[in-house]
């Protein structure tokens, strides 16, 4: 009798709280980058550049309708070269974002940091969509002027990656003069809190701090981790040792 040698195929199977998990997180990305865009749009297609709406009557919270060429709330690089390099970096930092996110998936990382990078790409995305084709897809917004049409017949108001960032959450909550006696500044005025920003702003901001605040592991050492483990483990060997143990074991049957 011949044995015919049976040929064996494995085939990848993921496991099953991966794909839940990166279900779970990709449809958390989806919802914040989802509002993102709902509020970016409305903003656009229905303000004035520079038109200002009290929120809940309160001067001290206002939806202000500005745009920028640069990075989170209101700053800027130096001209259009500036806007480029910002662009492309965004998109580079954004496909780091993604594979570091899917390592974080596959080691199993809790929920919570996995929900810290997923705010921070969520953001990244937001922004880029704005850089990357509101230019193409928009009308230019004009102080005092109709507000900005989506997909106008005359075209766009930029290029591809040139487009601006649309930013509407301003929250002055403090103005007024420093005091005289004070150096440097004494008499000027300010105001508290003076960037305007967005959704992804938010974002971005949400989970940087999330990260510090509640993560602060992620950023100790693999050899300082790696000592921790192995303090842990003695302690629990040690504990062990103090607890009384079985005297009976079962022998090997004797030869």
């Amino acid at each position: 009798m011949v044995i015919m040698p049976q040929r064996v195929i494995t085939i990848f199977v993921p496991n099953k709280n991966i794909l839940k998990t990166s279900l779970k997180i990709t449809l958390f990305i989806l919802v914040i980058l989802l509002i993102d865009q709902v509020v970016k749009i409305w903003v656009k297609t229905n303000l004035s550049y520079g038109d200002e709406i009290f929120i809940l009557g309160w001067d001290r919270a206002r939806i202000h309708f500005v745009e920028n060429n640069g990075m989170a709330f209101g700053l800027e690089l130096w001209g259009s070269w500036g806007k480029l390099i910002l662009s492309l970096f965004r998109i580079v930092a954004v496909s780091f974002l993604i594979y570091y996110l899917r390592i974080l998936i596959k080691s199993k990382a809790s929920f919570g940091l996995l929900a810290c990078f997923g705010l921070i790409l969520a953001g990244a995305l937001g922004n880029i969509i704005d850089s990357a084709f509101y230019g193409m897809i928009f009308s230019e917004s004009i102080p005092g002027g109709p507000a900005a049409v989506m997909f106008p017949d005359s075209g766009g108001y930029s290029t591809f990656l040139y487009g601006k960032v649309v930013d509407m959450f301003y929250f002055p909550l403090l103005e007024g003069n420093f005091p005289q006696w004070l150096p440097f500044w004494g008499g000027d005025h300010f105001l508290f809190f003076r960037p305007v920003f967005n959704v992804a702003d938010t974002a971005i901001t949400t989970g940087v701090l999330s990260l510090i605040v509640f993560h602060r592991s992620f950023f100790t050492s693999d050899e300082k981790k790696k000592q921790e483990e192995e303090q842990q483990l003695q302690n629990e060997t040690a504990s062990a040792g103090d607890k009384p143990t079985d005297a009976v074991h079962q022998e090997e049957d004797p030869a």
